[in-house]
C-alpha cells in the first residue's frame, strides 16, 4: 500500500512493556507502506511508537514459517503476574533453550558507551562452586545446552580455563567464550590454555575495521588488539565468531568490509553474527527511530556493500525462535573467491544454524540445533563434517570440504523496552541464568527502563 495512505494493523493485537515503568501494557503493530512500527499507550507516561522493521522482505511474508511450539521440559516458576515477570520459564514459554549465557564475572577491563550489562560493576566474583552449582542446575533444567561465558568481560578472572574444564566435565558439549579479545591479544599462549580447556569457539566483539569505530563504540582504540586476538585463535585452532553490533551512523558502512574481512580470515573466523543496536544497559541516549537498523535493512546493506556477491534473498528466518527474532544463512566460499549460498535447510535452527527440527521431537530438536552450531563455529578438523543419522548436510561441498569454507552469516535483533513484543519473546530461544538458576529469556534479562532500572539483571545469583 501507498506510505500515504492510513496505516492499518497487519496481525493480532500483542503486548510490551512501558519504557519508563516497566508495567505491562497493550500494543499494536501497524504497517505504513513497507514500514512496520509497534504502538502502546501507557496510562501513567504517555505513548510511543517504534519501527520495528523497514523495508523489503516482505514483514508478513518473512513470518510466515513460524513452528510449532515445543515446550521446555522443565519450568522453574508459574505464572502468576505473566509474561514478562514470571520468567523461570514458566509454563507460557514455548521453546526449548538451545543456548545458555552464564555471567560469571560482572567486571570489565572496558568501559563500553554501548553495554548490554552496563559493565563494570564493583562485585566480587563467583567462585568454581557456585559456578558448578549453577552447572548443575542448567542440567536439572533440561540440559546440557550451549554454553556461553559472559561477563562484564570474562577473561579478567584468572580461572576461565578452569570454568571451561568444570561445565565440559559436568556434560557441557560447547563452551564459547563472549569476550572482547583484548587477553587473548596480550597474554602469550592464552588461547592455547583455553583450548586444552576444551573451548568450542570466541564470541568476539567485532564492531568494524577502523580505530574511530571502537573509539565511539568502546571508548578506545582497539582494532590491532582485534587482529591480534583472532591470529591468536587461529594459532590454537578456536574458531571465531565475529559479533557487530550495528550503530547507525557509526559502522553500516563497513558491514560489506567486515564480510570481506571474515572472508579473508577462514577457517580461523567461521561466521558474522550481527547485532543491531538494542538500547539497555548502558547506552548514550534515549533512542529514536533514526537510531535503529533493522533486519531487512541489515539485508539490504550487505547486497548492497557486497555488490550482490551475497544477495539479501539468500537469507531466511528461523523456525526454532520467533521468525522476527533473526536471520541467517550459509555461504560457500569457492577457491576463486565467488560466494555461492548453501543449500536452505527445510527448517532454520537458532544462531545461524540449520536442521530438520519440525518432523522431530522437540528435545531432540533442540538437541540437534545445538550440535548444529558446534559443528559450524568451532575450528575446523580434517573430515570434520561426518554425516550424522537423519541430519542433512545441505550440500555435497559442505560436506566433501569438512565445513572449512563455509561462512555463517546470520543476526540476531534483540528488543529492549520500546520495542518488545511479548509475543516474540514467549518464542525466545537463548536464555541467561538468572536468580536461583532460573532460565530468563536474554531480552528480558537485560530488559531496563529508561532510567536505567533493570527488571532481572543485578538480581543477586543465589
Amino acid at each position: 500500500m501507498n506510505r500515504h495512505h492510513e496505516a492499518e494493523a497487519i496481525d493480532d493485537a500483542t503486548e510490551s512493556v512501558c519504557p519508563v515503568c516497566l508495567q505491562r501494557i497493550s500494543a499494536r503493530r501497524i504497517a505504513e507502506g513497507r514500514d512496520v512500527y509497534l504502538v502502546k499507550t501507557c496510562p501513567g507516561h504517555g505513548s510511543f511508537r517504534t519501527i520495528i522493521w523497514r523495508g523489503e522482505p516482505d514483514y508478513q511474508a518473512w513470518g510466515t514459517g513460524k513452528r510449532t511450539p515445543s515446550r521446555p521440559p522443565v519450568c522453574a516458576t508459574a505464572r502468576n503476574e505473566g509474561c514478562p515477570f514470571d520468567c523461570g520459564l514458566c509454563p507460557e514459554h514455548r521453546q526449548h533453550t538451545c543456548c545458555v549465557v552464564m555471567e560469571v564475572t560482572q567486571r570489565c577491563n572496558l568501559s563500553c558507551p554501548f553495554c548490554f550489562a552496563s559493565a563494570p560493576k564493583h562485585q566480587s566474583d563467583p567462585d568454581l562452586e557456585t559456578i558448578a552449582d549453577w552447572c548443575r542446575s542448567l542440567l536439572d533444567a533440561g540440559g546440557p545446552f550451549n554454553l556461553q561465558l559472559s561477563g562484564g568481560e570474562p577473561t579478567v578472572r584468572e580461572d576461565v580455563p578452569d570454568i571451561i574444564s568444570l561445565a565440559r566435565g559436568l556434560g557441557f558439549p560447547f563452551v564459547q567464550l563472549n569476550t572482547n579479545g583484548i587477553r587473548l591479544a596480550t597474554q602469550s599462549g592464552y588461547a592455547h590454555e583455553l583450548k586444552r580447556a576444551g573451548l568450542g569457539c570466541v564470541f568476539l566483539q567485532f564492531d568494524g575495521l577502523t580505530d574511530e569505530v571502537y573509539q565511539r563504540m568502546r571508548g578506545r582504540r582497539l582494532l590491532d588488539l582485534k587482529l591480534a586476538a583472532i591470529r591468536a585463535c587461529g594459532e590454537s585452532e578456536i574458531g571465531v565468531v565475529l559479533v557487530p553490533t550495528l550503530v547507525p551512523g557509526v559502522n553500516i558502512a563497513q558491514i560489506g568490509e567486515v564480510l570481506q574481512f571474515a572472508i579473508d580470515h577462514m577457517p580461523t573466523v567461521r561466521a558474522v553474527h550481527f547485532q543491531p543496536v538494542s538500547y539497555f544497559g548502558r547506552f548514550p541516549k534515549t533512542p529514536t527511530d533514526k537510531d535503529r537498523i533493522t533486519i531487512p535493512e541489515v539485508l539490504c546493506e550487505i547486497e548492497l556493500q557486497t555488490r550482490g556477491r551475497i544477495p539479501a534473498a539468500a537469507f531466511y528466518p528461523p523456525s526454532a525462535e520467533n521468525p522476527y527474532c533473526s536471520f541467517q544463512g550459509k555461504f560457500v566460499v569457492q577457491p576463486d573467491g565467488s560466494i555461492r549460498p548453501s543449500a536452505k535447510p527445510q527448517t532454520a535452527a537458532c544462531c545461524g544454524a540449520g536442521s530438520e527440527l519440525v518432523q522431530l521431537g522437540a528435545g531432540e530438536a533442540a538437541r540437534r540445533s545445538q550440535k548444529s552450531v558446534a559443528r559450524q563455529w568451532c575450528f575446523p578438523q580434517p573430515r570434520q563434517a561426518v554425516q550424522e543419522p537423519g541430519l542433512d548436510t545441505q550440500s555435497l561441498d559442505e560436506f566433501l570440504a569438512g565445513q572449512q569454507n563455509v561462512l555463517s552469516i546470520s543476526g540476531m535483533a534483540f528488543q529492549d523496552a520500546w520495542n518488545l513484543d511479548l509475543d516474540r519473546l514467549r518464542d525466545c530461544f537463548l536464555n541467561a541464568l538468572g536468580a536461583g538458576g532460573r532460565l530468563i529469556p536474554l531480552c528480558s534479562y537485560n530488559l531496563t527502563s529508561s532510567n536505567g532500572r533493570a527488571l532481572y539483571r543485578g538480581v543477586e545469583r543465589v
